[in-house]
């Protein structure tokens, strides 16, 4: 396989034309090698239109839903993120390209060290995974200039949205199988948030995040 070629298909052909049209995605896409974060059995797949098996039975989003989170969430290289839902470590690897720091949390033991390994070899220095339950985020290291969410949820979730700064944005996949939205979440004020309803999708949903929230809008 003709890995540059692939890289240059895949955003050519799959990410372009679904929307992401921002250069600065479209380069980071070109740079970060996502071919060292799937599992060595699916690196003929890195770069297909689905999303990969990852361990302990988890999935890795496809590549355009991962390019259009990253472009709708329209990170500035201070801020500092929290990511829930590490994964193999690819799109804390995008986030750390654009921002200040990220902070990504992982429940399960195999990826949250499997995501370390990736983002050590890929010599992302500011990306910290942490073995985790993200349900929670982390109150205590509150507030963060934007919250990722990579997977889906029942609803937006109200811990979450309550440690983003003003000005601050979460981004999620919200809803149940087989109808799921990407929303973008903004915090105007103490209480006051904005709701945007981006784009139609599917994802594997987060470990904690089946039960609804009592956050209305």
């Amino acid at each position: 396989m003709n890995i540059e070629q692939a890289r240059f298909n895949m955003i050519e052909q799959q990410i372009r034309p679904w929307d992401v049209l921002d250069p600065s995605v479209l380069s980071l896409l070109a740079v970060v090698r996502r071919e060292s974060f799937v599992p060595a059995d699916c690196k003929a797949l890195a770069f297909a239109d689905m999303e990969l098996p990852l361990a302990e039975g988890q999935r890795m989003l496809s590549p355009k839903v991962e390019a259009r989170l990253l472009q709708e969430l329209g990170l500035r290289r201070h801020e500092r993120v929290l990511e829930i839902g590490t994964g193999s470590g690819h799109m804390a690897a995008l986030l750390a390209h654009q921002a200040r720091e990220v902070i990504t949390l992982e429940i399960r033991p195999a990826l949250a060290h499997q995501a370390m390994l990736n983002l050590q070899r890929a010599a992302v220095v500011n990306a910290e995974v942490r073995e985790a339950d993200g349900v929670r985020g982390l109150p205590d290291e509150a507030p963060f200039d934007a919250i990722v969410l990579s997977g889906s949820v029942a609803q937006l979730p109200e811990a979450l949205l309550a440690q983003l700064k003003t000005g601050g944005r979460l981004i999620a996949i919200v809803g149940d199988e087989p109808v799921m939205r990407a929303v973008l979440a903004t915090r105007r004020g103490p209480e006051a948030f904005e709701r945007v309803e981006l784009f139609d999708t599917v994802a594997p949903r987060l470990d904690g995040f089946g039960e609804p929230s009592r956050f209305r809008f």
